[in-house]
């Protein structure tokens, strides 16, 4: 059937990027190739501040990030605390206080590359703090607007699209260049058919809920991972003193777990595996929201770039989230993916998907092998140590690049 597209009701008809998700990593994107001159067109079928399926930890490379888009002190700004020390457990019987704890390892976050903690602000903050930027910057977004269809020019490039705003006949924009900013099922990966470059096999299944007045008896702020065999569980503290309580598992586990009572109880369950302590802790606190289920998918990574297209986030390159590090990653491909179209180079998008690749490489490895839950216990703090030091290695390598202007500078007549 016959698709009626009706004439722009946006800014302009054409744009320098048109992104398709305005989530962290196209609200990016968006932000650093507006500040450059580019005329930007952000869409989102989600409404604006919305939540989605996250756990949301920072890493030092996404504090980096942050910070190297101007944005560290808006960040500090949000509900979210600073965290400034990492507990890592193992064994079955795991004590919140390190000192009565054998097993656990205690890592402060000391001062490197200009960050001294690490934050957990929900998406429903993060999202909009990424966004407001990007409208400042000149960005013009439109939530509550999909994607329908790919535009190719007469030789086949990608030249624009289809969209579709809430309630409107769809529209026909035209672009240099179409971004997938769309997370792992990304509709513009799947319309230009992107084959993968890399298959991941270790899928972890995640719970994961929002609790206050969770008292473990630490005096601080931190980030607590607590592994047992074939488990792994942890808090994360967030916004207004709320906690993110998460349990991973193989997802058959998950499934028998969830079919047994729900999910609540599941991971009750799940995180009683890892310290009868903390789930004693748990049972007191008030939960807030129904707890959400990911039932896992394998990582990937897809080809970056193609004539008038690229992918970035998820749609790109997706891990498994047992390792927390999908936000900053999100946010250094956009940075890498920034400055590969404002080098105005065919090539420079072929680099960017080495250097994506490159600097994922020993994270990937690592995540692959704490995922499969295919370890001992005496094996898993040597992979934890391989984790950290891919992250150092990435966080050295971006830190060594000289940031993009943070000022708007004005548009240019690339278009």
């Amino acid at each position: 059937m016959e698709m009626t597209v009706r004439r722009s009701i946006f800014e302009h008809s054409h744009y320098d990027a048109l992104i398709i998700g305005a989530r962290c990593a196209g609200a990016a994107t968006a932000l650093l190739l507006a500040r450059q001159g580019w005329r930007v067109l952000l869409i989102d079928r989600a409404p604006y501040g919305s939540d989605t399926l996250s756990t949301h930890a920072l890493m030092r490379v996404g504090v980096l990030q942050l910070e190297r888009f101007g944005l560290r002190e808006r960040l500090a700004e949000l509900a979210a605390p600073a965290v400034r020390r990492t507990v890592f457990h193992y064994g079955a019987d795991a004590r919140f206080d390190p000192g009565a704890d054998p097993n656990a390892l205690e890592l402060m976050i000391k001062p490197r590359h200009g960050v001294d903690a690490l934050y957990a602000p929900r998406r429903t903050s993060l999202d909009r703090l990424l966004v407001d930027a990007a409208c400042e910057a000149g960005v013009e977004v439109q939530h509550g607007c999909g994607l329908l269809a790919l535009q190719p020019d007469w030789s086949g490039r990608v030249a624009g699209a289809v969209i579709a705003p809430e309630g409107l006949p769809p529209i026909a924009i035209s672009a240099r260049w179409v971004i997938g900013a769309d997370g792992r099922r990304s509709s513009v990966a799947r319309l230009l058919d992107v084959p993968l470059t890399r298959a991941g096999r270790a899928a972890t299944a995640t719970i994961y809920g929002y609790y206050t007045g969770l008292d473990v008896g630490d005096p601080m702020p931190s980030y607590h991972w607590l592994f047992a065999p074939q488990v792994g569980t942890g808090i994360i503290p967030t916004d207004d003193g709320q906690s993110c309580v998460f349990a991973g598992a193989h997802p058959d586990r998950v499934q028998r777990a969830i079919a047994a009572s729900d999910a609540e109880h599941a991971l009750l369950q799940l995180v009683s595996e890892t310290s009868p302590e903390f789930a004693a802790a748990l049972g007191r606190a008030q939960r807030i929201e129904k707890p959400r289920v990911f039932m896992g998918a394998p990582g990937f990574s897809r080809k970056a770039a193609g004539p008038g297209w690229a992918l970035v986030g998820d749609a790109g390159a997706f891990r498994d989230p047992l390792t927390a590090h999908g936000i900053s990653d999100a946010l250094r491909d956009a940075e890498l993916l920034a400055r590969a179209l404002l080098s105005d180079s065919e090539a420079a998008l072929g680099d960017y998907e080495q250097i994506r690749d490159e600097l994922s490489a020993s994270l990937v490895d690592a995540t692959e092998r704490i995922a499969s839950f295919d370890w001992s216990l005496a094996e898993l703090p040597l992979l934890h140590r391989d984790l950290n030091r891919a992250m150092s290695a990435q966080c050295d390598a971006i830190a060594a690049a000289e940031p993009l202007p943070v000022e708007r500078n004005s548009r240019s007549d690339a278009a």
